[in-house]
């Protein structure tokens, strides 16, 4: 019994810190969000009733799958190849994934702006190489927002799917090898599906994170392409609709939590961090 009082009052602080910075405000927003302006779930029915909203959340989640799916191939190549190569080359690439955490994402976002604007550095290029003849339409689009969005979630896909990897015994693909497989049979048929966990794990972290992007959106989609973080804020900033913002925080809130949920239920959660 004294054991168990001493633990409670080593986490009581952190408790404390929890309820009053974290829980205490998320309950304050779902309240607002059936409060504001009257009582009711007149706030919730505008996601079926409010066209505007169907936009946004359309956009949101075309923009959102559409991120996942590119950062999943081209991180599942990277992450395969961090596997095969020697130490040496794969300390050089794990610091090149790893940069990207280091440079703020504001910086990125105006770094495609350069690249990508009508007089920026890949327009200039492909005009001067005479394979265009106008500058083409590369941000302030969706276009645009998915190349930022990409970018920056790809180091999130690498890394689980490479502590993934690392668990699967190659033997198994040495012995499915010696039993006169092809190299494209004995990936399909052994590694592949042994990869599977680390696949979903890495899409369902992609997809989650991408749904709160706002800073990235507001950059390269230049007011063109909204979403729902973008729009939660201008309806806070501009509209003061504070019943609206905070409605549609709790359902991305909730979609997130369903989501997490949903992945606990098909992987092991801890293999995602290379747990065995």
């Amino acid at each position: 019994m004294q054991r168990r009082t001493v633990y409670w009052l080593l986490i009581a602080p952190a408790l404390a810190l929890i309820l009053g910075l974290y829980v205490f405000p998320l309950l304050r927003v779902l309240w607002i969000s059936v409060d504001d302006p009257v009582l009711g779930l007149q706030n919730y029915r505008l996601l079926i009733t409010s066209h505007a909203i169907h936009h946004i959340v359309l956009t949101t989640a075309r923009i959102c799958v559409l991120t996942t799916v590119i950062t999943m191939i081209g991180g599942y190549g990277v992450a395969y190849a961090l596997v095969h190569v020697n130490e040496r080359q794969r300390r050089w690439m794990l610091l090149c994934v790893l940069l990207p955490f280091w440079i703020s994402v504001l910086v990125r976002a105006f770094a495609w702006v350069t690249l990508l604007r009508p007089n920026g550095v890949l327009n200039s290029a492909l005009l001067d190489l005479g394979i265009i003849h106008s500058p083409l339409e590369l941000v302030r689009n969706e276009f645009g927002v998915v190349v930022g969005m990409v970018h920056y979630m790809l180091s999130y896909a690498i890394l689980p799917l490479f502590a993934n990897m690392r668990g699967i015994d190659r033997r198994l693909v040495a012995a499915a090898r010696g039993l006169g497989a092809g190299p494209f049979t004995a990936y399909r048929r052994v590694f592949l599906p042994l990869s599977m966990p680390g696949i979903v794990s890495a899409s369902v972290l992609v997809f989650v994170f991408s749904l709160g992007f706002f800073i990235t959106p507001a950059i390269l989609g230049g007011g063109r392409t909204v979403m729902i973080a973008e729009y939660i804020s201008a309806n806070i900033r501009d509209n003061l609709r504070w019943g609206l913002a905070t409605m549609l925080a709790s359902t991305l809130l909730i979609t997130v939590f369903l989501t997490l949920g949903l992945l606990s239920r098909l992987v092991d959660v801890r293999k995602l961090f290379g747990a065995t």
